[in-house]
């Protein structure tokens, strides 16, 4: 028998992605509401109910809404949003991130799916600093490159439009909502200092870590915690610097649910550069989230994924 699934929101960037993903599966059954009842959170939280899992797809306040609208004990929900990210009461949605993670996951009745920015800074954070190689007390620098997807429709219509034209850096204040999650799940004392930017292109992601100070062996040491932390797993690999060199391409892993990660830097002077390349909306937004859906339901965790 098919699973019912609910996505609250599937007319949004990550709504319908996640859909192309599951609405082609047979063992998955959707739940849609008629246009007029999309925004009436009663026939919102019904739907959760009716559904084995609802994965939330909206801005933060309307996806407080609908978990306002549940019971405690009702209904199994992802949010995509960044409500609940830090929320101790919800699994966070990065299955790769501990030992242990996956587990919860498939019991989880709350999980949080992570964001972009995050689940890159926190898969090449967290690693360093479990072997002693980060201090938790510092804050690494963190910069990096996302298509215009990122910023949702209000960006989308922008470039599209011709309103925006080039690519900028923001969140030079450090205000971005992501840093809560990277620090907290990247087991830092204190945030990153993060500096993203957004590329004049729909789709693709990639994310430096710098770390200077690391000595002769720092490159060596880096590369063999990465690759310790993520031994066997299908959807992040660790690669050799040349597949990242002399460019790193942002769009490389576009339509998976893939993330590469590599080392690069200057053994000499022990300067490190961690990097990250994702599909923004696919193993940081969309792909994820289906991840998380085959946990929770007990199925193939590559189900729709490539």
């Amino acid at each position: 028998m098919a699973h019912k699934v609910f996505i609250d929101g599937e007319v949004g960037t990550t709504g319908l992605q996640i859909r192309e993903r599951l609405e082609v599966r047979r063992d998955i059954t959707l739940i849609s509401l008629a246009e007029d009842r999309r925004k009436d959170v009663a026939a919102r939280a019904d739907a959760a109910r009716e559904a084995d899992v609802a994965i939330l797809c909206l801005p933060d306040a309307a996806a407080k809404d609908l978990v306002a609208a549940l019971g405690p004990d009702e209904g199994r929900l992802i949010d995509a949003s960044t409500a609940h990210r830090v929320n101790p009461d919800w699994v966070f949605g990065f299955a790769e991130m501990a030992a242990g993670q996956r587990a919860a996951l498939q019991q989880a009745r709350r999980v949080s799916n992570p964001g972009c920015w995050s689940t890159c800074g926190i898969a090449l954070i967290r690693p360093l600093v479990e072997a002693g190689l980060i201090d938790p007390a510092s804050a690494p620098a963190v910069s990096g490159v996302s298509g215009y997807s990122g910023g949702g429709k209000a960006m989308i219509a922008e470039y599209e439009s011709g309103t925006v034209t080039g690519s900028f850096l923001y969140g030079a204040s450090q205000a971005h909502k992501h840093l809560p999650e990277m620090t907290k799940y990247g087991l830092l004392d204190v945030a990153p200092v993060f500096v993203p930017s957004v590329g004049a292109y729909a789709q693709g992601m990639a994310v430096a870590v710098h770390l200077g100070g690391m000595g002769p062996k720092g490159l060596a040491e880096a590369e063999a915690a990465l690759r310790a932390a993520y031994a066997g797993e299908q959807f992040v690999a660790v690669v050799e610097a040349s597949v990242h060199e002399p460019r790193v391409m942002p769009q490389r892993l576009n339509g998976s649910n893939r993330l590469e990660l590599s080392v690069h830097g200057d053994a000499a002077s022990g300067a490190v550069t961690l990097i990250a390349v994702l599909d923004n909306l696919g193993k940081g937004a969309s792909g994820a989230a289906v991840q998380n859906m085959n946990l929770m339901l007990g199925i193939d965790e590559a189900a729709g994924l490539v």
